[in-house]
């Protein structure tokens, strides 16, 4: 069901209000994000600065985005250099239609150009969607961390998957 005119853009300053809106629908309406509260549009220079020199895309259908995906540094040592942080955010009403999948298709084979190995995603076990979403994209359970997040009042565990790409 992917639109047939889907397709990738690098991230720039014509996708930040898009971006933003997207993200703070996930921080108000779910456990996607572990943010309680909305963020300013100001908060995409924080987004370009996380992801700096890591592959970073708006997913685009039709003529506007319908998400966005990144990758960015598990941990700045250079004994890390093979495993990269993966995140997508896809606008709830196109959620279902493949666009999570091919964000992270996209990804994976631009990882492989920068020597990236490994992806590592953190999901809130409140977050039913996303578990799913990486269990049945090839990542595996790593590990939990127990009770370390609270969001609305709830307590959550992160998840940590990861996939070897």
């Amino acid at each position: 069901m992917i639109p047939p005119d889907m397709h990738f853009e690098p991230l720039s300053e014509k996708h930040r209000i898009h971006v933003i809106d997207i993200y703070n629908y996930y921080i108000t309406h779910t456990y996607a994000s572990f943010l309680e509260q909305p963020v300013p549009y100001e908060f995409y220079d924080i987004f370009l600065a996380m992801m700096k020199g890591y592959p970073a895309s708006a997913v685009i259908a039709g003529n506007e985005a319908a998400g966005f995906c990144y990758l960015r540094p598990y941990n700045p040592i250079p004994a890390f250099n093979t495993v990269a942080e993966i995140t997508y955010f896809i606008r709830p009403e196109m959620t279902g239609k493949g666009l999570g999948r091919a964000a992270l298709e996209h990804l994976a084979s631009q990882a492989h150009a920068l020597g990236i190995h490994h992806f590592i995603a953190q999901v809130s076990s409140l977050n039913e969607q996303g578990i799913r979403f990486h269990e049945n994209n090839g990542f595996l359970r790593q590990g939990i961390l127990t009770g370390v997040g609270n969001k609305f009042n709830r307590e959550f565990d992160i998840i940590l998957f990861m996939k070897r790409m």
